[in-house]
């Protein structure tokens, strides 16, 4: 390893039909604490062939939580606490492109926010912080998943857009056409405010969303069964564990500083002046800014 590398410690989310990853050795389910409230489960440490690796399950095992009642802040907090470094979130998502069938897995690299009932940064009253997402997504972690979805010979797309509704209902027909009008290409219901959250802590993320069926724009989304879904969600699940072992020895290496991952998000982002900061705010902040506020 060079002076100009440090080893990563990756973290996976996992979403609906992802509640674990086989093959951990050593693997150890921990409860880390946050600041900010209960996160979704506890920590699941491991190695896999001998790097580290971080997964929490998203809903809680057993999908306990729905999209709206996620604790996103805690989620990343912990994480943040845990010394994550990467963060790789895998996400069921429904389709809003003819090419991107069931079992397709879109590599995003961009979200439309179309939630409202959830807390969406860390930042509030008595330190105050805007962070950019014009470019939400770290290109290092995405080349890696792009190199593994080939290794593997996985259908995917490198690029795309991903709209967060709120949920949990799915969309009506009225809305699905509305978002194919915007040019987005894939809904789902979770990963904002994660990514945005992810930015503020400046950990890097990328995501894979994993294709289960056509959004209802499409002639043959009411003939689609239940049956078909959860058989997709299955193998899909399958195919996200063989990409997260293929990828883990990809980013295993990781820059110092990954600046268009976002490692130094926070570097100009904090406005609230020194002398104006509430300082039981800042104790809450320990963890995701801690870099930033004790410099």
């Amino acid at each position: 390893m060079s002076s100009q590398t440090r080893k990563a410690l990756v973290a996976v989310i996992g979403g609906s039909g992802v509640y674990n990853i086989d093959g951990l050795e050593n693997a150890r389910w921990q409860t880390v604490t946050s600041s900010f409230g209960e996160p979704s489960d506890e920590l699941l440490f491991g190695e896999l062939d001998g790097q580290p690796l971080v997964f929490l399950p998203r809903h809680g095992r057993g999908h306990r939580l729905s999209p709206t009642t996620i604790n996103y802040r805690a989620n990343i907090d912990a994480l943040k606490r845990a010394g994550v470094t990467d963060i790789i979130s895998v996400s069921a998502v429904g389709s809003l492109k003819e090419e991107y069938a069931p079992g397709h897995f879109v590599l995003i690299d961009q979200f439309i926010d179309r939630t409202f009932a959830r807390e969406k940064t860390f930042f509030g009253t008595g330190c105050v912080a805007h962070v950019s997402m014009a470019h939400p997504v770290s290109t290092r972690l995405m080349d890696a998943l792009e190199a593994s979805c080939k290794q593997l010979g996985l259908p995917y797309a490198r690029g795309g857009t991903y709209v967060t509704m709120e949920g949990p209902q799915f969309s009506t027909q009225a809305e699905s056409f509305l978002y194919r009008s915007w040019g987005a290409d894939v809904i789902g219901m979770t990963n904002m405010p994660e990514a945005k959250l992810a930015r503020e802590a400046e950990i890097p993320y990328a995501t894979v969303a994993m294709v289960t069926d056509y959004d209802c724009w499409h002639p043959d989304h009411d003939h689609v069964t239940v049956e078909a879904v959860v058989k997709v969600l299955t193998a899909n699940a399958d195919n996200a564990r063989s990409l997260v072992k293929t990828v883990a020895p990809k980013i295993y290496d990781r820059p110092l500083v990954d600046a268009q991952g976002g490692d130094h998000a926070l570097e100009f982002a904090l406005i609230t002046h020194p002398e104006a900061r509430d300082p039981e705010m800042v104790a809450k902040l320990d963890a995701v800014a801690g870099r930033v506020l004790k410099g």
